[in-house]
């Protein structure tokens, strides 16, 4: 096998891995992200199809693999596994139990594929890494991955909130649109409050009770960098609550 098989054969499993990853490619991104000609791409799709790989083209939007069809476990390189248990002892301090429980179990299926050596390796480093205990006194909270669902699959949510700013408790029914993390309000929900008729954040540790109301709702156009930079704009800062 020479060199350029050997970067061809890289290629094909490269670009298998990201049809695994994301749901729709496209041949021109692909082409950009290995500094190879569409046209290559092209072959390169082929060439996984006819190894029984069941890749679906959209016309004019991109490749995906057919719904359903599982690849093998892949394995992870060094560097990749230290990444991974490095944001492991981040996500431990975490002040959202739901987010540390979802990630253990991710964390340790991904042990469990490591090589034996790597797994000696990593074992090691999470014993060398520590994160500092100072911690913000702030609640704990244990409703991230419940938002988190709802938000990928708009779902409309009903909650009890209690406002830091007036003191007070409501029920609301909202539309969870983004999440958004600072180190002094820890992790906050940004939604649509249909009791205000606008766009709120609301900080997770806040939310007295949550709970999925079996509603859809239309999937927002504003995007979150524009949400964002107009708040900026508006108040100097991003963190600012308005719920």
């Amino acid at each position: 096998m020479n060199n350029d098989d050997i970067k061809r054969l890289s290629r094909l499993v490269a670009i298998l891995t990201q049809l695994q990853t994301k749901r729709l490619l496209t041949s021109t991104n692909l082409a950009e992200n290995f500094g190879v000609s569409v046209r290559t791409i092209y072959r390169d799709i082929k060439a996984l199809e006819q190894a029984g790989v069941p890749i679906l083209s959209e016309e004019g939007k991109g490749y995906s693999l057919m719904k359903g069809y599982k690849i093998p476990p892949i394995m992870f390189s060094e560097n990749e596994a230290n990444a991974l248990i490095t944001v492991e002892q981040l996500v431990l301090k975490n002040r959202d139990s739901s987010l540390i429980k979802a990630y253990k179990e991710a964390i340790n299926k991904v042990k469990a594929v490591l090589l034996y050596a790597t797994k000696e390796k990593v074992e090691l480093l999470s014993k060398r890494i520590a994160v500092s205990p100072v911690l913000l006194e702030t609640n704990p909270s244990n409703s991230l991955t419940l938002i988190q669902n709802a938000l990928t699959s708009f779902k409309v949510l009903e909650i009890t909130y209690h406002s830091e700013h007036k003191d007070e408790k409501t029920e609301r029914t909202i539309e969870p649109f983004a999440l958004y993390y600072s180190l002094q309000e820890s992790w906050t929900l940004i939604a649509y409050c249909r009791l205000r008729k606008d766009y709120r954040m609301f900080r997770l540790d806040r939310i007295i009770k949550i709970k999925q109301s079996g509603l859809d709702f239309i999937p927002h156009k504003l995007t979150l960098q524009k949400y964002l930079a107009e708040k900026e704009k508006k108040f100097n800062t991003p963190d600012i609550l308005l719920s």
